[in-house]
């Protein structure tokens, strides 16, 4: 499961297309298990595709939908027949066979549309932001669904999304793009941990990563043993690596003292959204039953493991 994330308008869904044949490339090749497509139509290419919209024939029952692209295929019946029999019951759709879908909802809808691409089995699967149009805990459930059915299926899937945590949760291997470049290509974990640029290190992870010029450290401070870069420098630091001190702590890397602008409570911790004495903002993470309010002073301190050196570029040096 590739999966390729980055902001509306990087390129994402025009890469995508591209893979599918419904946008033509400039240069390159696009090869799909081996075999070179660039001059073939989509139908040729061996590739099922998702859509955003669902994209079903509303005159058709489910079983219609499913069945329609086998027909034109000139797929024998009796194969058809199996093959939606497997899709319907790995997607748990087997009621709705009859249906129209205008009589489905939003979640079973998008299960149709999956169907129709499982019952191609197709060399490839391509999602393109599928799951946008359903409710915050449908998406947590086909989420679920997605990465269960891609695992049994064993086909190579390309998934497009916005989403930071849909990638992060879905993807074997993560394809952060911006401006229609790739700024990294990694395991989600690779990415969280080691992010190559501070686009990459902002993008993933939420709330983003803290940056923070190394001209304005006067405000805060960093260990004398920590070998730090030289030139132009941001450090970087992750809302959830820092920490208020305890008696216990032992020595920190980063120290500051911040003053508390909001607290955001999410169920088993809250963030904490704060500023620095020259007006730069930083966000940490604390138990839910935290008892800071705003206007509160306090200081807040990482680790030596925790911290991220960036260049004047936004490249990683450290």
């Amino acid at each position: 499961m590739l999966v390729l994330v980055g902001p509306s308008g990087c390129g994402k869904s025009t890469l995508l297309r591209m893979i599918a044949g419904l946008e033509s490339i400039t240069a390159g090749t696009i090869a799909i298990g081996g075999r070179t497509v660039n001059d073939l139509e989509p139908s040729e290419r061996d590739i099922a595709m998702v859509f955003q919209n669902y994209a079903l024939y509303p005159h058709m029952t489910v079983r219609q939908n499913l069945a329609y692209g086998l027909k034109n295929r000139k797929t024998p019946p009796a194969e058809i027949d199996r093959r939606i029999a497997s899709a319907a019951k790995a997607l748990e759709i087997e009621p709705f066979l009859d249906r129209k879908p205008r009589q489905l909802s939003g979640g079973q809808r998008q299960r149709v549309a999956m169907g129709r691409a499982i019952v191609r089995e197709p060399a490839a699967f391509l999602f393109d932001e599928p799951l946008s149009n359903l409710d915050a805990k449908l998406r947590v459930q086909m989420r679920v669904e997605i990465k269960r059915l891609q695992r049994a299926l064993a086909t190579t899937s390309v998934y497009v999304t916005h989403d930071q945590m849909e990638a992060m949760t879905l993807a074997d291997r993560l394809v952060v793009l911006n401006a229609g470049r790739i700024e990294q290509v990694g395991t989600p974990i690779e990415l969280y941990e080691k992010p190559a640029t501070t686009f990459v290190a902002t993008f993933i992870g939420s709330p983003s990563m803290n940056l923070l010029p190394m001209e304005t450290s006067k405000h805060w401070s960093v260990a004398d043993s920590l070998a730090v870069p030289s030139g132009t420098i941001t450090l970087g630091v992750r809302p959830e690596d820092l920490y208020l001190p305890e008696p216990e702590t032992p020595e920190s890397a980063f120290s500051v003292n911040v003053k508390v602008l909001a607290v955001e409570l999410v169920g088993a911790e809250s963030y904490v959204h704060a500023i620095l004495p020259d007006q730069q903002q930083i966000a940490f993470r604390v138990p839910g039953r935290s008892r800071i309010v705003i206007d509160d002073v306090m200081t807040v301190q990482a680790g030596a493991q925790s911290l991220h050196f960036f260049g004047k570029a936004g490249e990683r040096l450290a």
